[in-house]
């Protein structure tokens, strides 16, 4: 009898999979998207069975056995394991890394093809005693044994040992007694580590929707399986409602389960709140910021259906749900959702296949839409649902605009020019008044660090050696920092470069503000949020928690406390620097700029005192920040998008980003040419369907000692592409010399 065969996807770089046989008994069923260990070289490894072989082996060669199947259930389901392989295709990524991307870390390693479960010592019932009799005579000297019994009993026959030690207040010895009276025994219990438990149970707040609320909820209701909606709703205008309406209507009505993605970590606190005042114990949360353990307790929970709604960042959206009828992407422009490391998927493009894959319905929510996605809602692609205006009839906060060209004169003194340049009097004012009322205050600056750089007067700037970039001046500890490959090195007394004395900081960074804030205002209570102070597993948690208290009178912090955040009592919102990203060489730095800025000041004016925001410029015509000022998104739209079709870029079309690293500068460049000639030679027979831009080197032309060129490529035929690139990541042959790689980005965030 021939042996079945199947194809196993391995977590390698190679765009194939591996025929493995079936033995005959195997403890769990062998079907795809099952997670299997089997024998690869000499070690063993933990594939993804992806269905059925063809059996076409190399004549003599014997497939290998199967040597376990750990899980009784798939870990990919059948609509989960098609919306891998279509990114499989799409990304040109290998199916095995991509698999392994999906899954908890700790399900991807063969030596722990059986992760670790935390366990519980659980004491059940294994006999009533009906009467008094039979319990006077068991019990007749062991009153804390009958104690424990009734107590047991009373909880439903069964709970963990530790808690009924500590309302019995017994020790070990009166478990051990009563288990060997026969009327009880004690097992391990697998045990879900849930971090958000610990936290206070929300209370739900009864709000009635609005008319365009309403509106957006029945459509979302009576949406066909697989539609994408785009829900374009101002800051304040009650979107979280909406998703919270719809999801209650398909967990409840439907019966089916939820995906609610949020862009950043520092967003999960609030969110799961939020939804956890009306879902309950229903929610489970997804995101790196969990312990691996925490995280596949959360993954299980979803798996059996114990829970049915996954909250978290980008990799939430390979939560393993049946019955997938809803998936919620909030914020859906930021950029956070596209995965910076192989397979460089983006989570909202994943979504809109994955709802298509299992008949649910997509919600992409900002109040400021990528243009991608605006161009599809306008096309009809996505449907377009309108929040126009802010609950209970609130009036979006009143922008300033104030110019630092202008701020302090020629003549003032260079301390108060540069007190000035970070906070301008207009905006100190205004903090001082906020601290009067006893109201809060948010500030951004998107740059960490106490110093964007330090020079020498010759002006030698002090660098990385790894990296094409400037070191950052960080004070608390004091070091000089790469924010690209973390490199660290003391502030040098004298230039390296010359020897020159009197080592100048120059720029600001959220440290810096952070001490003059403490000495302009000594009385207030300051907190600084940005990636050095919320490296803490509930670092953002805590920050919030305490601004949420009452206990932060002013919060300032880098883009994480731009979106997403509502706190009734912030009425004043400064951006310290809004120029900031507007002039990067990126196609994308304009609507960027745009997109922080109206989201910043969308924090502000949320409950009843209404609010008020300052943006310090020194570009206050730019179209970016006076759209932003207006709360004008269709304006922005309309000025933003003429530039994007001569030359064209996204969304008249889509890039892709290839970029050809190695040690050695001139080695590079040559391998890019190589590659761009392979690529011109092939893109001549396509009719056009592609255009190739470059080589060149990359805007930062190296990064952790690798030299970097890239090639852009354009396309408005999808399919044309991929072919290209799957014969160009399969075929070009790259030195063997200088650790030569190549990187392709499609649908790039960015170009830098």
């Amino acid at each position: 009898m021939t042996a079945r065969l199947v194809d196993v996807a391995l977590p390698l770089p190679l765009f194939r999979a591996f025929t493995y046989a079936v033995p005959d008994s195997m403890r769990h069923p062998v079907e795809p998207g099952a997670r299997v260990v089997v024998p690869f070289r000499n070690r063993t490894a933990i594939g993804i069975v992806l269905g059925e072989s063809s059996g076409v082996l190399a004549e003599g060669i014997a497939p290998k056995d199967i040597l376990d199947v750990p899980d009784a259930r798939v870990a990919f389901r059948p609509d989960l394991l098609a919306v891998c392989r279509w990114m499989a295709d799409y990304y040109v990524s290998p199916v095995g890394l991509l698999l392994r991307a999906a899954l908890p870390a700790a399900m991807g390693h063969a030596s722990r093809a059986e992760p670790s479960i935390k366990t519980q010592r659980v004491l059940r019932l294994t006999q009533e005693l009906d009467t008094l009799l039979q319990r006077d005579a068991l019990f007749k000297r062991a009153p804390q044994q009958r104690a424990l019994y009734e107590l047991l009993e009373s909880l439903g026959g069964q709970s963990s040992v530790q808690h009924l030690i500590e309302r019995l207040g017994c020790t070990e010895g009166v478990v051990t007694a009563l288990v060997k009276r026969g009327v009880a025994e004690v097992a391990n219990e697998p045990v879900d580590r849930d971090p958000f438990l610990s936290r206070p149970a929300p209370v739900p707040r009864v709000v009635t929707p609005s008319d365009a609320q309403r509106d957006a909820i029945a459509a979302l209701k009576s949406g066909a399986p697989g539609e994408t909606f785009l829900l374009h709703g101002i800051t304040g205008s009650g979107k979280t409602l909406v998703y919270i309406e719809f999801l209650r209507h398909v967990l409840n009505e439907r019966g089916q389960s939820a995906i609610v993605l949020v862009p950043e970590i520092a967003l999960t606190p609030q969110t799961v709140d939020r939804f956890r005042a009306v879902f309950g114990d229903q929610v489970a949360v997804l995101h790196s910021g969990l312990g691996d353990g925490e995280r596949y307790d959360a993954w299980r929970a979803l798996q059996r259906g114990d829970k049915r709604i996954a909250i978290g960042a980008r990799s939430a959206v390979f939560a393993p749900l049946d019955k997938l009828g809803a998936i919620v992407v909030d914020e859906e422009h930021e950029s956070t959702y596209k995965q910076g490391e192989a397979p460089r998927y983006h989570a909202r493009e994943v979504a809109i296949v994955r709802a298509r894959e299992a008949g649910a319905v997509v919600v992409l929510g900002s109040a400021t839409p990528s243009l991608e996605s605006w161009v599809n809602a306008k096309s009809g692609k996505y449907g377009l649902l309108t929040l126009p205006d802010r609950v209970g009839g609130g009036a979006l906060p009143r922008v300033n605009i104030v110019d630092l060209r202008t701020e302090v004169g020629a003549g003032a003194p260079p301390l108060v020019r540069a007190l000035r340049s970070v906070l301008s009097a207009q905006l100190e004012a205004a903090l001082h008044e906020r601290l009067s009322r006893k109201e809060q205050s948010l500030l951004l600056l998107n740059r960490r660090g106490f110093a964007n750089f330090v020079t020498c007067p010759d002006g030698h700037v002090m660098a990385c050696p790894n990296c094409a970039i400037s070191l950052t001046y960080h004070r608390a500890p004091e070091r000089m920092i790469c924010h690209y490959c973390q490199h660290t090195e003391p502030l040098a007394a004298t230039c390296r470069e010359c020897g020159a004395e009197h080592m100048k900081q120059r720029g600001v960074g959220t440290q810096q503000v952070e001490r003059l804030l403490n000495e302009r205002f000594p009385s207030a209570r300051v907190s600084r949020m940005d990636v050095d102070t919320t490296t803490g597993k509930w670092a953002h948690t805590e920050i919030l928690d305490r601004v949420g208290r009452g206990e932060v009178d002013i919060l300032l912090g880098t883009q994480m406390i731009a979106k997403g955040l509502d706190f009734p009592n912030v009425t004043l919102v400064g951006v310290i620097d809004a120029d900031i990203g507007i002039n990067l060489p990126d196609f994308r730095s304009s609507e960027r700029t745009f997109q922080l800025l109206s989201q910043v000041a969308g924090r502000a004016g949320r409950g009843p005192k209404g609010g008020e925001v300052f943006i310090q410029t020194r570009t206050p015509q730019h179209h970016a920040v006076q759209c932003a000022v207006e709360h004008d998104y269709l304006r922005f739209v309309a000025e933003e998008l003429p530039g994007r079709e001569s030359p064209p870029y996204p969304p008249t079309l889509r890039l892709a980003n290839v970029v050809i690293s190695g040690l050695d500068e001139l080695s590079v460049a040559a391998c890019a040419q190589q590659a761009a000639d392979w690529l011109s030679e092939r893109i001549a027979k396509l009719d056009d369907a592609v255009t190739l831009v470059g080589p060149a080197p990359c805007p930062i032309e190296r990064i952790q000692n690798r030299w970097r060129w890239h090639l852009v490529l354009k396309t408005s035929k999808a399919g044309a592409l991929t072919r290209l690139m799957r014969g160009f990541l399969t075929r070009f042959e790259l030195p063997g010399t200088h650790e030569m790689r190549v990187m392709f980005d499609r649908d790039p965030v960015a170009l830098l």
